[in-house]
């Protein structure tokens, strides 16, 4: 089988997945969104899932995601094929690099502070206002971003009250945990938390979470959208392929 083969296998088994879990928990076969995570694979595959009909893809990494949307989009453009891709940053956000997100991408999961808030909706000048979730810490790790709950509230206000970004919901990265209430139960905090907010006057529709090792877990709380990389692209490169290479 040809790599562009395996690559649309995988995708459609992926999309079968989402479908099958769904059903099983009584979700519609459309309320899960499938996010592409694409860092360190080439645009290549980008373009190729695109073909097929996938829209969302989401890049950890800032400069190797800047290259790959141009490169993307100078291929659509060569192929004669509209590009109506949406670009979602999923990676630590440093305050430095708020203008590159906020002017190149359409989704941003990871927002966990005000400066970084006030930054993103300082350059997101053009267009339509950025979708922002915040990245929620439920299981405390030190080496992950987010925020305590307890922080949750104050800091969805303060973006709520920012024209040039649109708060969606809440995004959260749990621990590698193998057995499935567990995978639940941290989901279903998360899920919690957006109600609360909701109860208490936001509208909000998004929850991002669940990878390939919980996927089911995930959609069974509630997720809206879910991440997933290497069970569609393969393993992951050491480092971003550089075009022609």
């Amino acid at each position: 089988m040809q790599t562009a083969d395996l690559l649309h296998q995988r995708y459609l088994n992926t999309l079968e997945s989402i479908v099958g879990f769904s059903r099983k928990h009584q979700r519609s076969n459309d309320s899960v969104r499938l996010v592409a995570v694409s860092k360190r694979h080439p645009a290549w595959k980008i373009f190729e899932l695109a073909r097929a009909g996938q829209i969302d893809f989401a890049e950890n990494y800032l400069q190797e995601a800047l290259e790959k949307i141009n490169e993307v989009n100078e291929i659509c453009e060569s192929e004669g094929v509209e590009s109506p891709l949406q670009w979602h940053f999923i990676g630590h956000i440093q305050s430095r690099k708020c203008r590159e997100i906020a002017e190149n991408f359409d989704w941003v999961h990871t927002v966990e502070s005000r400066k970084v808030a006030d930054k993103l909706n300082q350059h997101r000048t053009a267009g339509k206002p950025l979708n922002v979730l915040i990245q929620l810490n439920l299981q405390e790790e030190s080496t992950k971003s987010g925020i305590l709950p307890v922080d949750l509230e104050p800091l969805a206000r303060h973006i709520a009250s920012l024209k040039n970004l649109k708060l969606r919901g809440l995004m959260i990265i749990p621990k590698n945990e193998p057995d499935f209430e567990e995978q639940r139960a941290v989901f279903r905090q998360c899920r919690e938390n957006l109600e609360t907010l909701n109860q208490n006057g936001f509208e909000l529709d998004q929850l991002s979470m669940g990878m390939s090792g919980d996927l089911e877990a995930a959609i069974a709380e509630g997720a809206t959208q879910v991440r997933i990389g290497t069970a569609i692209f393969g393993p992951r490169p050491d480092r971003a392929p550089r075009p022609g290479t």
